[in-house]
């Protein structure tokens, strides 16, 4: 079983705060890290994101204008170097380029040698991020073959990587609601870009992970058939992880069996009170690791279990949802958040064929 940091990738909106408190009731055995990459991702020299490129004022306010790629590493590897195991929750689209631009390696990481993920001792010096006046990327650096982010493949070889998806029908419109009033004075967020959206990117960074064999073939919660099982002929040459992806409805339809089989496969010993988080501890924790994104995470911050719905879902037709965003939202709203979800859909799905299924509860 790996002990690697466990790194798991999603996208805006997943429900995914909600699935990382679970793990932060580990504190005894986890480390866990709150979303560390839109640092640079969004305020550092390499930035990659144009929502704050003319806001200087507001990168410097953020506290994180001097993040890098590699300031972040640095202290995930410390981090993880201290007795607990690493358990970090963040967008796959932190690390590429949006708008499927081509990937080049990030400046401050292509010195970066293999093993910064579990022993600091490794690291060294790369050289100085840019410094210029005009927008941080394209870097003058190299891109690697397939490899889509801008993280080299020998820092990603440090990590067990498991994904968190949810429909787009539940995410966009929620990320909408966090780019306009009220909430955008909050957020900070004061438009939605569906170049933010996250599907895309996420899709990109599961498959060149298995490409390479970091995951897959072996799907979590399914027993392996000859050596194989998975989706579209996938065979057992690779000796990767398990392809572990969580789709959030089937999460809030049974957290614990969901919990349980993403334990199982990434090696986290399963314990039916990781799903309840009501001590002054745990919320002293929780409001620490979730203050800088503030706006995004409310709901979270004062949850105190992770159940189970008590009401089954129903699903809702196109025309249901285009007048339940436009009574939100307005017109224009609900047509921004519609071609958003449009074009996520097909990513969604693809990644769903991989989720864990596991029995429904009694």
């Amino acid at each position: 079983m790996s002990a690697k940091p466990i790194f798991v990738a999603t996208h805006p909106r997943a429900c995914s705060t909600a699935f990382e408190r679970v793990f932060m009731t580990r504190r005894d055995t986890l480390q866990c890290i709150h979303e560390p990459f839109g640092d640079a991702y969004y305020f550092g020299p390499e930035r990659l994101a144009e929502r704050y490129e003319d806001d200087e004022k507001a990168r410097l306010d953020s506290g994180y204008s001097d993040s890098t790629y590699k300031t972040i590493f640095d202290r995930i590897a410390k981090e993880n170097s201290q007795g607990k195991r690493a358990f970090i929750k963040d967008m796959a689209q932190y690390w590429i380029p949006p708008s499927a631009r081509p990937a080049t390696i990030a400046p401050s990481l292509v010195s970066y040698k293999r093993g910064v993920g579990t022993d600091p001792t490794t690291l060294r010096e790369g050289p100085p991020a840019p410094v210029k006046s005009e927008p941080p990327y394209p870097y003058n650096t190299k891109g690697e073959p397939n490899n889509p982010s801008v993280v080299p493949a020998n820092l990603l070889a440090n990590f067990h990587f498991a994904f968190l998806i949810r429909h787009p029908r539940s995410s966009i419109p929620s990320y909408y609601r966090c780019t306009v009033p009220p909430l955008d004075e909050i957020t900070g967020f004061y438009n939605f870009r569906p170049d933010e959206a996250g599907y895309d990117e996420l899709r990109r960074l599961f498959d060149y992970l298995r490409s390479v064999g970091q995951v897959g073939p072996h799907f979590a919660g399914q027993p392996a058939t000859n050596g194989t099982n998975g989706v579209n002929g996938v065979n057992g040459a690779h000796k990767g992880v398990e392809i572990c992806v969580v789709d959030a409805d089937d999460l809030l339809g049974n957290p614990s069996g969901i919990i349980e089989a993403f334990c199982h496969s990434t090696g986290i010993k399963y314990e039916p009170e990781m799903l309840k988080w009501d001590s002054d501890e745990d919320h002293k924790v929780a409001k620490e690791a979730f203050e800088k994104w503030k706006g995004f995470h409310e709901d979270a911050i004062n949850s105190t279990e992770l159940k189970a719905r008590t009401h089954k879902k129903i699903a809702k037709s196109d025309e249901q949802l285009f007048a339940e965003w436009t009574d939100k939202f307005g017109e224009e709203g609900a047509k921004a958040i519609r071609d958003t979800v449009e074009a996520c859909v097909p990513d969604y799905e693809y990644l769903k064929q991989f989720a864990i299924k596991v029995a429904p509860p009694n």
